[in-house]
């Protein structure tokens, strides 16, 4: 999972628009006038979610809750996304790093943590973020999970940078661009490594956050808790 910035627009989901020129009768100045490009599907998945006012939060924070037969597991952030603090919280311990400065290998390893975590949080917002990502849709796709017929976006990360190069992921999501489930398939194989369903938004100062995954089997539940925005 990514902690890059950016999106390479998927050059299908755009038309190609013509900027068209009046006159202002009263002027006789030439005005150009450009169409207003159509949104891609990543854009409104993540305006579905409340992006646009991501910029205003100064500070977040939230619980990763990893619920197993055998394992349960708890990590907690506070992160300042302006600044690029963070604070990693686990199993009572406390560690402060700040990501636009070289990382040790006790960071590094935190950090890799809140990468992962804060994917399975925001991916409707890191469709956005990240840089160089391929996408593929679907219309009327079957769901795995729920067996219902939704639309289909697949987002393959670059073969190299970040964590954990190549992988893919398969969004479900309705009419009105919210997830459902998803799929993650590492580095890109055709075979599922994960299933799970979207569920139990929240929202809060306009931003919205699913809360909780769960697989097909009820053998993984993944959760998130102490959610606040500042």
């Amino acid at each position: 999972m990514r902690n890059q910035i950016a999106l390479l627009l998927f050059l299908s989901l755009l038309t190609s628009c013509k900027d068209a020129e009046t006159k202002n009768p009263e002027t006789s100045e030439t005005i150009q006038v450009e169409a207003e490009k159509p949104l891609s599907t990543a854009q409104s998945i993540a305006n579905a979610y409340g992006i646009e006012h991501w910029n205003q939060v100064e500070e977040f924070h939230f619980t990763f809750n990893l619920e197993l037969p055998n394992r349960r597991l708890e990590r907690t952030y506070i992160w300042n996304p302006k600044s690029k603090d963070v604070t990693f919280i686990q199993e009572g311990d406390t560690l402060q790093y700040n990501r636009n400065k070289e990382l040790d290998s006790i960071q590094m390893a935190a950090d890799q943590r809140f990468i992962n975590d804060k994917y399975w949080l925001l991916a409707p917002y890191q469709l956005v973020w990240d840089q160089d990502l391929s996408f593929t849709e679907q219309d009327a796709v079957m769901a795995p999970i729920s067996k219902k017929r939704m639309r289909k976006l697949t987002a393959v990360y670059p073969d190299s940078g970040g964590y954990t190069p190549g992988d893919a992921y398969d969004f479900y999501f309705d009419d009105n661009f919210i997830i459902k489930e998803w799929v993650f398939r590492e580095g890109n194989q055709f075979e599922p490594s994960l299933i799970t369903t979207w569920e139990d938004i929240l929202e809060i100062n306009e931003i919205k956050l699913a809360q909780r995954r769960k697989d097909s089997t009820q053998n993984f539940h993944l959760h998130f808790s102490n959610l606040s925005i500042r």
